[in-house]
């Protein structure tokens, strides 16, 4: 069997995240026919090499999990949490080996969260360049302005940790519900920390709710708190999501300050 990366050979047996595992393995944690390996990059052969996970010997890779978890609003998005607070963990009990989440939903956020141990497609789908969708509903506020809409849909300054301000990219974004504390679709390519909290407090107006109701080709089509595995048609979508060309990734950014047609719906 080919050589492969050690970081892909540990997410691939389900034992952590592909980001995890590398963290593992500059922290000194992995050993590899019994010398410790600390270089990222490193590769070894899963059939033929003896490789250590703090002492334990891994095994071969896990059959992969894909899951569709519609999270509440009071949970967060970690196996386990210093705080007490309610984790996704509770929700997904009879699953058989351990899934990790596919990115974040903060904890007052609910909607589509996407499970798995295959730790190659979770790193792909995190990873800033693959520029899949994430669509959310979101209640704000008061009304903002059409200037201020217009803002966010082009890009503007948030505040990341460490006091660093950075630029977010283009967004489409949609009035879904009018009323005094509108409804709106925005979608992203990106994946900051609280970004559409921060983006409307950025124009002056605070987010009450979000749901996240897409994923790339995923909808939301489970209740609150429930989850089904994806279909293999489902799974092979999110592959050829973040298997695009360059150009088609490029096109699939929301350009600054496009409009979508605006139709109403029940959020």
């Amino acid at each position: 069997m080919p050589l492969e990366r050690l970081q892909k050979i540990i997410a691939g047996a389900g034992i952590v995240s592909r980001r995890k595992a590398e963290e593992l393995i500059t922290a000194g944690r992995v050993v590899v026919n019994g010398q410790p390996v600390t270089e990222l990059g490193s590769k070894a052969d899963p059939e033929t090499d003896h490789i250590r996970v703090d002492g334990k010997l891994l095994k071969g890779p896990e059959r992969h999990i894909y899951l569709a978890l519609n999270k509440p609003k009071g949970y967060v998005t970690t196996m386990s949490d210093p705080e007490g607070r309610p984790t996704i963990t509770k929700l997904i009990k009879g699953v058989k080996g351990r899934v990790y989440p596919v990115g974040r939903l903060d904890y007052a956020s609910e909607g589509l969260l996407l499970l798995t141990n295959d730790g190659d497609l979770a790193h792909k789908l995190m990873h800033a360049s693959s520029h899949v969708p994430k669509t959310y509903v979101v209640k704000v506020a008061k009304q903002p302005k059409p200037e201020d809409i217009e803002k966010l849909r082009a890009g503007v300054k948030i505040l990341e940790k460490g006091g660093r301000r950075v630029q977010t990219g283009p967004a489409l974004i949609r009035i879904v519900r009018e009323a005094d504390n509108p409804w709106y679709e925005v979608t992203l390519v990106e994946g900051r920390n609280r970004q559409i909290r921060k983006m409307f407090e950025e124009v002056g107006h605070h987010v009450e709710k979000i749901r996240r109701v897409r994923y790339g080709p995923l909808e939301l089509d489970v209740p609150p708190g429930e989850f089904r595995p994806l279909t293999l048609m489902e799974i092979s979508k999110l592959r050829a999501a973040i298997d695009r060309t360059p150009a088609q990734r490029a096109a699939a950014k929301p350009a600054a300050g496009k409009r979508t047609p605006q139709r109403r719906r029940r959020a």
